[in-house]
């Protein structure tokens, strides 16, 4: 089956109408998600990525002065604001579809339509859009390779290659595996893959598969139909069809159970997949990006992961550096994250002191970007005056802590950090299991290796 060239969202309270324009796009290949009210529409729209919306000035609330379809059109730009669309009117409201255009519609049509025309409108939109996004990506990359962009910190000498092969891969379509300590930032790097490539305007959907349990592994994917276990009372749609067409980032990728490499395997070899309970096989186009704490060859070599999968996931492998060997970037992200901080919560401190900036510059972070993130957020609470001083940073514990570790054998550093984490979220299993870039099942999995017994 051939792959739609578009998807355009269609709004119109006219069956007639949405038949004839679902026929009319048919034969340029566009995909047309039809709706029947603003409301309907703006429900796709949340849900889905639309190449264009063509897009009715009239429904049943008003049928003559166009304000439905006027706030329609700004509804859809608060949702994207790039989003080409068009507006359909009667000859005798021509007025309110040149309002809509002051409003940001790129082009109006009028009732009945001729559809060559209609056709030629709806191209030059989509081009228009495409030119959008390529200088969109564009930027986003110059934004990047300059070390401006507000979600990217990555000034150190020790991120320039990372930077360098993102802007290497990110265009391509070859799986990327992102390794690097637990902390260091890797859904950021896969974000900004998928922002950087040509599928930026398609969806980008996570899953935490490490979390996933055998039993519900294939149905979270893959999807299901209707009645093809106990508790699928409906048609369910798996990770990979949402991520048709964009990018599936599998996190935590290293704690898949053997049982279910071979299942993930084939989507990847042939991108194609049956729900669970169907015997229909669907074909999608999905770029994989996942990441890992582990070590993969190393769990590969010893048949804890199965190494054609491994092939597969690392055509090109980004390893990102701790926080300790980016000492350059320690003061630039305490400030952004002191400045989420105070929008976040409101008044505090807006400054570090010179001896916080010391303690910060010192500290080992073994947690990384994350507890950088929450040492700030915990010193912005803390903090008295107007600047976050080295004892509302609490680090002294955590240093001697850290020492402390290097001495230990791996298991007993590893429960000594379990501890710890759990302490510093009041015993939430959930809570430091984050703190620790670990899923929920990875971590009851240490918490019982090491006979520690805490409730969320």
């Amino acid at each position: 089956m051939t792959k739609p060239a578009h998807r355009i969202l269609v709004a119109d309270d006219h069956p007639d109408v949405i038949a004839a324009l679902q026929l009319l796009f048919k034969t340029e290949n566009y995909e047309v998600s039809a709706s029947n009210s603003p409301k309907e529409a703006l429900e796709l729209a949340g849900s889905t990525e639309f190449s264009a919306a063509l897009i009715d000035l009239n429904y049943s609330e008003d049928t003559t002065s166009g304000r439905e379809g006027l706030r329609l059109l700004q509804q859809l730009h608060e949702i994207n604001p790039d989003l080409p669309v068009i507006v359909m009117t009667a000859w005798s409201s021509v007025s309110v579809a040149v309002e809509a255009m002051h409003e940001g519609a790129g082009d109006f049509v009028e009732k009945p339509w001729d559809n060559q025309r209609l056709l030629s409108i709806v191209r030059n939109q989509l081009a228009l859009g495409e030119a959008r996004r390529r200088e969109k990506r564009l930027a986003a990359e110059n934004a990047i390779l300059r070390g401006d962009d507000p979600d990217f910190i990555a000034l150190s000498p020790a991120m320039q290659p990372v930077i360098k092969l993102i802007q290497r891969v990110a265009p391509s379509d070859v799986s990327v595996l992102i390794t690097g300590e637990h902390g260091t930032g890797k859904s950021l790097i896969a974000r900004h893959l998928h922002r950087l490539s040509h599928r930026a305007e398609q969806p980008l959907v996570t899953v935490n598969v490490g979390g996933l349990a055998d039993t519900v592994f294939e149905s979270e994917m893959f999807g299901h139909i209707k009645g093809a276990f106990t508790d699928a009372r409906d048609d369910r749609v798996g990770r990979f069809e949402m991520a048709d067409g964009g990018t599936l980032f599998l996190d935590e990728i290293a704690n898949i159970p053997l049982a279910q490499q071979a299942k993930l395997l084939r989507v990847l070899e042939d991108g194609e997949l049956e729900r669970v309970g169907s015997s229909r096989t669907q074909s999608v186009d999905v770029r994989v990006i996942s990441a890992t704490n582990a070590m993969l060859v190393e769990a590969a070599n010893a048949g804890a992961f199965r190494q054609d999968l491994l092939f597969r996931l690392n055509t090109v492998e980004i390893n990102l550096p701790p926080l300790r060997r980016r000492s350059e970037d320690i003061e630039p992200l305490s400030a952004m994250f002191l400045a989420q901080s105070k929008k976040r919560y409101g008044n505090g401190p807006s400054v570090f002191s010179d001896d916080a900036l010391a303690a910060l510059k010192r500290h080992r972070w073994p947690g990384n970007v994350r507890e950088l993130r929450h040492v700030v957020e915990r010193a912005f609470l803390l903090a008295t005056g107007d600047s976050i001083h080295s004892e509302d940073l609490q680090l002294g514990a955590a240093a001697s802590e850290a020492d402390d570790l290097e001495s230990l054998p791996l298991e007993a550093a590893e429960k000594r950090l379990i501890e710890a984490a759990l302490k510093r979220n009041d015993n939430n299993v959930l809570d430091a299991a984050r703190e620790l870039g670990l899923s929920r099942s990875a971590m009851y999995r240490r918490l019982e290796k090491h006979g520690l017994s805490p409730t969320d």
